[in-house]
């Protein structure tokens, strides 16, 4: 594998192994070089979706969203969907609903042949994007998070359970009318029942996708038994919308799990794409970068 400082120094002039000063590569030429590595050792689709919230956290379009669609279908200009996909993804997540957009555009391309592939992390509604994959491919930094949808950055449980202890407290104490109407005046009306099913959507999106796709080849019933085990513990309050859970957790909740470290070469082709990724929004001021191993690609900065 090329290691992330071996990655940095392609950028500059070097010398390659034989002695020769090789010219540096461009962010665009680097990116392009291990995303096109990667498609030579699957023989599949690659499309990598890379946010930057973790080198930018305050810029725009950080998230899945509907514009992201726009991405999609560029990245799927001239591939041969026959050939299967792999779904590079490393985001916060987003909104379920751009997810449920972007599930059924992809699945309409490629059928059941998608890998979500996690180099590092797949949060919130990527991990919702990981749960419509035939399988997930997880080495021991990955992780993915609880599905549970948060409001303004606030987790949706913590709200439902504020609105819960509010009318529990005015049943037995009429005189706390004052505290909750100024607690609670700072959300919109009906705002508990948006809430509510926000929580219920998460759940029946990623049971729908974990039926139909990871879980498809088994019965109806085997199938839903293995989709509730999953979402008994993603979609609850878990502690904090930002737990990490690695791949012995995935493994233990049921998730179909392909480990990176069984294929070293598998390994250091995805890897080396994480690193030319990563390397990218250390350099450059991008919210959000997809491209395909073709060079296909769609910026939002």
């Amino acid at each position: 594998m090329a290691s992330w400082g071996e990655l940095l120094e392609e950028l500059f002039e070097h010398k390659d192994s034989e002695g020769k000063m090789v010219h540096g590569l461009s962010l665009s030429e680097l990116r392009i070089k291990y995303l096109s590595n990667l498609h030579g050792c699957t023989g599949r689709n690659i499309i990598a979706y890379y946010s930057g919230w973790l080198r930018h956290p305050h810029r725009p379009n950080l998230d899945i969203n509907d514009s992201d669609m726009t991405g999609f279908m560029q990245c799927l200009k001239g591939v041969d969907c026959q050939n299967g996909l792999d779904l590079i993804l490393h985001t916060p997540g987003g909104s379920p609903t751009a997810a449920e957009g972007i599930v059924n555009y992809l699945h309409e391309k490629f059928g059941r042949d998608i890998r979500v592939v996690v180099p590092q992390m797949a949060m919130s509604a990527g991990t919702m994007l990981a749960c419509s994959a035939k399988s997930i491919l997880m080495g021991k930094q990955s992780c993915l998070g609880p599905i549970d949808p948060q409001y303004g950055g606030v987790p949706a449980y913590n709200i439902k359970a504020e609105y819960e202890d509010a009318k529990a407290n005015l049943d037995n104490n009429p005189k706390s009318k004052t505290y909750w109407e100024m607690q609670l005046s700072r959300y919109p009306s009906a705002f508990y029942y948006t809430v509510c099913d926000g929580i219920q959507l998460s759940e029946n999106l990623a049971g729908e996708w974990l039926v139909k796709y990871m879980f498809g080849d088994l019965s109806r019933k085997e199938a839903v038994g293995k989709a509730e085990k999953i979402l008994e513990r993603l979609n609850k309050n878990n502690g904090s919308h930002l737990r990490h859970f690695g791949i012995e957790k995935c493994k233990e909740l049921g998730f179909s799990i392909e480990e990176l470290e069984a294929d070293n070469k598998l390994q250091d082709a995805v890897l080396s794409v994480h690193h030319a990724f990563t390397i990218t929004f250390d350099k450059e001021r991008h919210s959000k970068i997809i491209m395909n191993h073709l060079g296909e690609g769609y910026f939002v900065s």
